[in-house]
């Protein structure tokens, strides 16, 4: 099995931490790099080979992680000039890629079974498998419903539920065939493309553990937990 992590992006919105260090590299319980946590559960979910993304501070990630031998792993790496998305990245690589493969962002923490997301998209048949993850948000209002200046429904202070894609993808190489090497594109222009030709997403439901370290207060809050959770993030690992 094959993974693509994508690590090439700047960070913005974590600086400082990320003023001289890519992302994933910024430390986890003063002991584990973000991407070292990934690495060790790709393999031991069952990845023997890994594409790393680099861009931004690339040159200190091959340093960090080298060929992946440590890990039991065989990295390579694909640079970036300029940003290309989410997806832009994989096209120039794409002839070197399996059939299918995983691909994820290099700034998570999730005791998801990365095995198991793309071992599942194998068998839907689906171009693009999405690990989801439940979110509620409390709206602190009373929420109206109109229509031609009519009020139709009424909530008081209702929950909004629904789920998000959590940076945890299962793709074939073919659903991204018909693009071009060497222009951006997002997640969200894919998921697009494929609703609108009739060939929906596969949703790959989860409900454990999932921190996306995009801010500061994220980053404070996996210090603050990765003690507790440290068993379950490395797990067999």
């Amino acid at each position: 099995m094959h993974a693509v992590i994508l690590a090439g992006g700047k960070g913005v919105r974590l600086r400082p931490y990320t003023t001289s260090l890519p992302k994933p590299l910024v430390p986890i319980g003063d002991q584990h790099a973000i991407l070292e946590i990934v690495l060790r559960q790709l393999a031991a979910s069952g990845f023997t080979s890994c594409t790393v993304a680099i861009g931004h501070l690339g040159h200190i990630i091959r340093a960090y992680v080298g060929d992946g031998s440590q890990w039991g792993l065989r990295i390579d790496y694909a640079a970036e000039d300029s940003p290309l998305g989410t997806m832009g990245p994989l096209l120039p690589m794409l002839d070197r890629l399996p059939e299918r493969f995983l691909v994820m962002n290099g700034d998570i923490l999730t005791d998801l079974d990365f095995g198991d997301v793309l071992t599942r998209h194998a068998d839907s048949g689906a171009p693009l498998t999405v690990a989801t993850y439940p979110r509620k948000v409390a709206i602190d209002f009373g929420v109206l419903t109109t229509e031609s200046g009519r009020i139709v429904s009424f909530a008081e202070k209702p929950d909004l539920d629904y789920r998000v894609s959590m940076g945890v993808y299962g793709l074939s190489r073919r659903t991204l065939a018909g693009y071009t090497p060497g222009l951006p594109l997002g997640f969200d222009e894919l998921v697009l493309d494929l609703l609108g030709t009739g060939t929906p997403p596969h949703a790959y439901e989860f409900d454990g553990y999932w921190l996306d370290i995009g801010r500061p207060d994220d980053y404070d809050r996996a210090n603050a937990e990765f003690t507790t959770y440290r068993p379950l993030l490395l797990k067999g690992a």
